[in-house]
């Protein structure tokens, strides 16, 4: 019998796999929960799977996603990185990503780790929606405007609402698997 899965990701096996394996499992980790950041900052205005198609791209690109090194950048890494086909060569998107790894390490001086400043926005327990159809999901809420506004003024970019919610959703901080997926109640 086949496994009921949430329908945004089905009939693709990367979107499946992706949707199976890590949508909406929680993350703990600085190093993963820098990944989803950054490969959500590249998502923004264009679909998650045009990105998770470029995904390992993006890994051996940026490093393996080592925001230690990313906040070292200078302009030829940057220019190298925008003559790369196999990533989304938007230079707004690229220097904010070395502008997010310098202000991801701020946060970690401040509170020990990005992980604590995060989940501390839910008091370290995810939000586990309901919905029966993943189009009645929002694409923002008055959580995600609070964390945008705080990573913005904490000088982010790229962390509109949307693309703020849309980390929730990846990493766990939110449970928006419809409710008869089979993952809605493993995560």
């Amino acid at each position: 019998m086949a496994k009921h899965r949430c329908g945004w990701c089905v009939g693709d096996p990367l979107y499946e796999t992706y949707h199976d394996e890590e949508w909406g499992v929680p993350v703990y980790d600085d190093d993963t929960l820098f990944e989803f950041l950054t490969l959500e900052t590249f998502q923004a205005g264009l679909s998650w799977i045009t990105v998770l198609r470029k995904r390992e791209n993006f890994r051996k690109a940026f490093n393996n996603f080592d925001y230690k090194k990313i906040a070292t950048y200078n302009q030829k890494k940057i220019d190298e990185l925008l003559q790369n086909k196999g990533i989304i060569r938007n230079k707004l998107k690229v220097n904010a990503t070395v502008t997010n790894a310098q202000a991801f390490m701020k946060i970690q001086d401040e509170f020990g780790s990005f992980s604590k400043y995060i989940w501390d926005f839910i008091d370290g327990k995810p939000i586990k929606n309901h919905f029966e159809d993943y189009k009645k999901a929002p694409a923002n809420t008055p959580l995600s405007d609070t964390i945008s506004k705080d990573l913005k003024k904490r000088g982010f970019k790229f962390v509109g609402t949307t693309v703020i919610y849309a980390h929730m959703q990846a990493t766990g901080m939110v449970n928006d698997h419809e409710v008869s997926c089979f993952r809605y109640n493993e995560v």
